[in-house]
Protein backbone atom coordinates (compact mmCIF):
# COMPACT_ATOMS: atom_id res chain seq x y z
CA UNK A 1 0.00 0.00 0.00
CA UNK A 2 3.01 2.31 0.37
CA UNK A 3 2.57 5.71 1.93
CA UNK A 4 -0.80 6.58 3.42
CA UNK A 5 -1.81 9.67 1.48
CA UNK A 6 -4.37 11.15 3.88
CA UNK A 7 -3.96 14.61 2.35
CA UNK A 8 -5.17 13.25 -1.00
CA UNK A 9 -8.49 11.94 0.34
CA UNK A 10 -11.50 13.75 -1.10
CA UNK A 11 -13.73 13.63 1.98
CA UNK A 12 -16.54 15.48 0.22
CA UNK A 13 -16.95 12.61 -2.26
CA UNK A 14 -17.73 10.29 0.65
CA UNK A 15 -20.78 12.40 1.45
CA UNK A 16 -21.73 13.57 -2.04
CA UNK A 17 -22.09 10.24 -3.85
CA UNK A 18 -24.88 8.08 -2.32
CA UNK A 19 -22.98 4.82 -2.92
CA UNK A 20 -19.93 6.16 -1.12
CA UNK A 21 -21.98 7.77 1.66
CA UNK A 22 -23.62 4.39 2.34
CA UNK A 23 -20.21 2.72 2.37
CA UNK A 24 -18.71 5.36 4.66
CA UNK A 25 -21.60 5.00 7.13
CA UNK A 26 -21.08 1.23 7.18
CA UNK A 27 -17.31 1.52 7.64
CA UNK A 28 -17.62 4.09 10.43
CA UNK A 29 -19.99 1.72 12.22
CA UNK A 30 -17.91 -1.42 11.58
CA UNK A 31 -14.31 -0.12 11.33
CA UNK A 32 -13.21 -2.64 13.95
CA UNK A 33 -14.28 -5.58 11.77
CA UNK A 34 -12.63 -7.03 8.68
CA UNK A 35 -14.09 -5.29 5.62
CA UNK A 36 -13.02 -6.84 2.34
CA UNK A 37 -12.99 -5.14 -1.03
CA UNK A 38 -15.75 -7.51 -2.13
CA UNK A 39 -17.86 -6.58 0.87
CA UNK A 40 -17.29 -2.86 0.28
CA UNK A 41 -18.26 -3.27 -3.38
CA UNK A 42 -21.44 -5.04 -2.32
CA UNK A 43 -22.37 -2.24 0.07
CA UNK A 44 -21.81 0.27 -2.73
CA UNK A 45 -23.83 -2.00 -5.06
CA UNK A 46 -21.03 -2.20 -7.63
CA UNK A 47 -19.01 -5.00 -9.19
CA UNK A 48 -15.66 -5.40 -7.40
CA UNK A 49 -13.31 -4.24 -10.18
CA UNK A 50 -15.54 -1.33 -11.12
CA UNK A 51 -15.90 -0.37 -7.46
CA UNK A 52 -12.15 -0.27 -6.96
CA UNK A 53 -11.71 2.10 -9.92
CA UNK A 54 -14.77 4.16 -8.97
CA UNK A 55 -13.65 4.58 -5.37
CA UNK A 56 -10.13 5.61 -6.36
CA UNK A 57 -11.39 8.05 -9.00
CA UNK A 58 -13.88 9.74 -6.68
CA UNK A 59 -11.99 9.65 -3.35
CA UNK A 60 -8.41 9.98 -4.61
CA UNK A 61 -6.98 6.94 -2.84
CA UNK A 62 -7.71 3.22 -2.93
CA UNK A 63 -10.32 1.77 -0.60
CA UNK A 64 -7.70 0.03 1.56
CA UNK A 65 -5.78 3.26 2.13
CA UNK A 66 -8.96 5.10 3.07
CA UNK A 67 -10.03 2.33 5.48
CA UNK A 68 -6.57 2.37 7.05
CA UNK A 69 -6.77 6.14 7.54
CA UNK A 70 -10.22 5.75 9.14
CA UNK A 71 -8.89 3.15 11.56
CA UNK A 72 -5.80 5.18 12.43
CA UNK A 73 -7.95 8.26 13.04
CA UNK A 74 -10.08 6.18 15.43
CA UNK A 75 -6.91 4.97 17.16
CA UNK A 76 -5.61 8.52 17.53
CA UNK A 77 -8.92 9.61 19.02
CA UNK A 78 -8.81 6.72 21.46
CA UNK A 79 -5.26 7.61 22.51
CA UNK A 80 -6.35 11.17 23.18
CA UNK A 81 -9.40 10.24 25.22
CA UNK A 82 -8.47 7.06 27.09
CA UNK A 83 -5.66 5.32 28.95
CA UNK A 84 -5.97 2.06 27.01
CA UNK A 85 -2.75 0.35 26.00
CA UNK A 86 -1.57 0.63 22.41
CA UNK A 87 -2.14 -3.10 21.97
CA UNK A 88 -5.76 -2.83 23.16
CA UNK A 89 -6.34 0.18 20.88
CA UNK A 90 -4.88 -1.72 17.91
CA UNK A 91 -7.29 -4.60 18.47
CA UNK A 92 -10.19 -2.21 19.08
CA UNK A 93 -9.72 -0.56 15.69
CA UNK A 94 -9.59 -3.84 13.78
CA UNK A 95 -5.95 -4.91 13.68
CA UNK A 96 -5.20 -8.54 14.41
CA UNK A 97 -1.58 -7.91 15.37
CA UNK A 98 0.39 -5.05 16.83
CA UNK A 99 3.08 -5.10 14.14
CA UNK A 100 0.56 -4.33 11.36
CA UNK A 101 -0.99 -1.57 13.44
CA UNK A 102 2.37 0.03 14.22
CA UNK A 103 3.37 -0.05 10.56
CA UNK A 104 0.07 1.49 9.42
CA UNK A 105 0.19 4.10 12.19
CA UNK A 106 3.68 5.21 11.21
CA UNK A 107 2.72 5.37 7.51
CA UNK A 108 -0.30 7.56 8.24
CA UNK A 109 1.13 9.84 10.93
CA UNK A 110 4.88 9.82 10.44
CA UNK A 111 5.46 8.70 14.03
CA UNK A 112 5.08 5.57 16.09
CA UNK A 113 1.92 4.96 18.08
CA UNK A 114 3.94 5.26 21.30
CA UNK A 115 5.38 8.63 20.24
CA UNK A 116 1.90 9.87 19.39
CA UNK A 117 0.40 8.64 22.64
CA UNK A 118 3.16 10.32 24.68
CA UNK A 119 2.67 13.56 22.74
CA UNK A 120 -1.05 13.72 23.54
CA UNK A 121 -0.95 12.18 27.03
CA UNK A 122 2.38 12.98 28.68
CA UNK A 123 2.78 11.29 32.08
Amino acid sequence: MGQCRVAEINHRALSYYPRLARLKAYCVEHFDEEISLEQAAGIAALERTYFSNYFHRKVGVCFGCWLTSLRIEQARSSMESSDLSITRIAFNVGYKNLWSFERAFRRCTGMSARQYKVSVKPD
